[in-house]
């Protein structure tokens, strides 16, 4: 597999506003727009914020509202959605959104898309949505193409034009839909990572390579665009750039108990409960999973690992995700990543 340099490719950041123990939802939010002034000084190209309703690990539920305030006080940053939850919403609002704040903000709004419904029945209820919403999807897409490229059976305002691009968030039939529809894909997760064996690697990522083969031009996109998003930290030492990802791997092992995910704790106070022999083998192996499907190292070691991702999976660009709450060890990722692509 060959290796691809960073220098160059475009890097951006997905932010999904965790919730921190001991901290405010308000600084959790602040926080955010924070972050966005200082990336958008390093060089990042756009900045996405998601869509959680009723998580109490999150603090970010209304992705356009963010995105406004992050666009308000920044000049360059594109800001997005990463994403919308089309389930959850009437097509003709969220079209409505994004042409708004393309209006506001011309030429820095991205419309990143998932197909997610509420977690819970509770959350459903409230969003007046169901399980099955989710299967309406490709229709919702179409319908709400329709009202941004101006070929709907009536005109959303402000009109949109096709101004503002629309990228799926995308697995299995995901990237389907996104081929179909002529637009470009944020891919994820563990498919990233399974590469085959030493012996008999792989020789890229099989469901990119449909996309790409079955992509149909449009006025969005000329061409098959690939965003992969992966949690993503660097530090100056491996056990400090571990200490960054090891509170949300945590969150994450822990909600397969508790059932909810929870606001990110201090590295330091989970050590000290794996250290005084009170957490059980089975979560040391689920924190053992979610450390293996990111990447964190030292500076080298990120290069390395992200250079075959990109090989792997013929990337256009890369983004960061992963919550952290050690906020000035952060701060020195987000230095560290951004010099690697510089």
């Amino acid at each position: 597999m060959t290796s691809h340099s960073l220098s160059g490719l475009p890097v951006s950041l997905l932010d999904r506003a965790n919730s921190l123990s001991g901290v405010t939802e308000s600084a959790v939010l602040h926080g955010v727009i924070a972050r966005a002034r200082r990336v958008e000084a390093l060089g990042y190209r756009r900045l996405w914020v998601a869509e959680h309703h009723g998580v109490p690990g999150i603090a970010g539920s209304a992705p356009t509202l963010l995105m406004t305030a992050i666009a308000a006080a920044t000049e360059r940053l594109r800001v997005g959605s990463g994403g919308v939850m089309l389930p959850n919403h009437q097509p003709l609002v969220v079209a409505e959104q994004a042409a708004t704040l393309q209006a506001l903000f011309p030429g820095r709004v991205d419309l990143g898309l998932g197909r997610s419904v509420g977690f819970t029945p509770a959350v459903r209820r409230a969003l007046r949505r169901d399980k099955d919403a989710a299967q309406q999807f490709p229709e919702d897409l179409a319908e709400l193409l329709g009202f941004l490229g101006g070929s709907a059976p009536f005109t959303a305002r402000p009109r949109d034009h096709g101004a503002t691009p629309v990228f799926v968030l995308a697995t299995g039939q995901g990237l389907r839909w996104a081929a179909d529809a002529g637009l470009a894909v944020v891919v994820g997760g563990p498919s990233l990572f399974r590469r085959g064996t030493p012996e008999a690697p792989l020789a890229g990522h099989e469901g990119l390579a449909r996309y790409r083969r079955d992509f149909r031009p449009s006025r969005w996109f000329p061409a098959p665009y690939v965003i992969v998003s992966a949690t993503l930290a660097a530090a100056d030492t491996p056990e400090a750039a571990r200490d960054l990802v090891l509170p949300e791997a945590w969150a994450l092992a822990q909600s397969r108990v508790a059932g909810e995910f929870r606001p990110l704790m201090p590295a330091a106070e989970i050590k000290a409960q794996h250290d005084g022999g009170s957490v059980t083998e089975r979560d040391r192996q689920r924190v053992a999973e979610h450390l293996a499907s990111g990447i964190h190292g030292t500076p080298e070691h990120v290069r390395r690992q992200v250079e075959a991702l990109v090989a792997f999976t013929g990337a256009d660009e890369v983004m960061v995700t992963g919550g952290m709450s050690d906020l000035a060890g952060q701060r020195r990722s987000d230095e560290l990543v951004a010099g690697l692509f510089a």
